[in-house]
């Protein structure tokens, strides 16, 4: 179900005909009111499916309505002709993965959408893309991840498979090396192991990168079956290097990648191991874990309009929205 909602200023938008506002909150920031474009504790993104929109909001502001002035939503972006995707957005209308990671000393977001776009966008600027491609309106691409030598990693699920596009090789590429890899949902890079861990319906595997960057290879070199089926969020644990985040169709794990072991006796668990949860990150300044997992009254039976944090519990809701993730808006790698 589609209803009318009012869309938030884009990147450039806020930049150029808010400048007042963004001034206003950068001048009162602090470690718990982040200026936009900073990695503060208390920011959260979202893809807001009611909008077709990632946001970055303060978790430090209780109300996430701007129509009572709390200014929540610090950044809000979705692709257009002017930001230079010609030919992609059509390839976009249920965004479903939204991540900040560093590459070459900038700051990007990588994200995905169902309908086929993944995009690795220059963060706060949001104009342009470092690489951006349509990986098939059929494939549900769900996760993407920027590999160390500039290429990028994309799970679909539909599509079954896993793939590494040679970004490395232009803003534009198409080539890639597939994985097949069944209900693929979620990808993260271990620096440590130098390995490509990926989640899908039944198992996790470490996928080993090889060959040059313009002829990359993806070879299992690991496989974890999973306790319970339908894998779907896969994440670093910060503090643990060993320890993933692993969400199924019912649960939610830490997994130990050197024994295999799902573990669900970790603290908070007793909230955070739950149905459905579409996305699950912890935030490293402070430990609180942030959750999102579908609730009813959204028109979307995949989506809510309520985060959920753990340890201490507290919530969020941004009216009107249909949210399918929500993260801690930090890079796991610099945490």
């Amino acid at each position: 179900m589609r209803l009318t909602r009012t869309l938030w200023p884009l990147a450039a938008g806020l930049a150029l005909t808010a400048a007042t506002t963004m001034t206003s909150i950068a001048t009162t920031a602090s470690p718990g009111n982040a200026a936009p474009g900073s990695e503060g504790c208390c920011d959260i993104v979202v893809t807001d499916q009611a909008r077709d929109q990632i946001l970055v909001l303060d978790a430090g502001k209780q109300d996430w309505d701007a129509e009572h002035g709390s200014r929540a939503v610090k950044w809000a972006w979705q692709p257009t002709l002017d930001e230079g995707f010609d030919g992609l957005v059509d390839n976009w209308g249920l965004p479903d993965e939204a991540k900040l990671r560093h590459f070459q000393g900038r700051r990007y977001l990588l994200t995905t959408d169902s309908y086929g776009l993944a995009a690795m966008v220059p963060y706060p600027s949001g104009n342009g893309s470092y690489w951006a491609a349509d990986v098939g309106r059929g494939a549900n691409a769900h996760s993407m991840e920027v590999l160390p030598d500039g290429n990028v990693a994309v799970a679909a699920s539909t599509g079954a498979w896993v793939r590494v596009y040679t970004a490395s090789q232009g803003a534009r590429s198409t080539t890639y090396t597939q994985f097949d890899f069944p209900g693929a949902h979620g990808v993260v890079w271990d620096a440590d192991r130098e390995l490509l861990w990926a989640v899908g319906d039944y198992e996790v595997v470490g996928l080993t990168v090889g060959g040059p960057p313009a002829e990359p290879t993806l070879t299992a070199t690991t496989r974890y079956e999973l306790p319970t089926p339908w894998g779907h969020d896969l994440q670093p644990v910060p503090g643990d290097d060993n320890r993933l985040w692993v969400s199924s169709g019912s649960h939610v794990y830490q997994l130990d990648v050197r024994t295999g072991v799902f573990h669900d006796d970790y603290p908070g668990a007793e909230t955070i191991d739950s149905y459905g949860v579409k996305s699950v990150t912890t935030n490293p300044a402070t430990g609180q874990v942030l959750t999102a997992a579908p609730e009813e009254g959204t028109g979307c039976s995949w989506c809510t309009a309520t985060v959920r944090m753990h340890q201490p519990t507290e919530s969020r809701t941004l009216p009107d929205s249909q949210i399918y993730k929500a993260r801690w808006w930090v890079d796991p790698a610099r945490s």
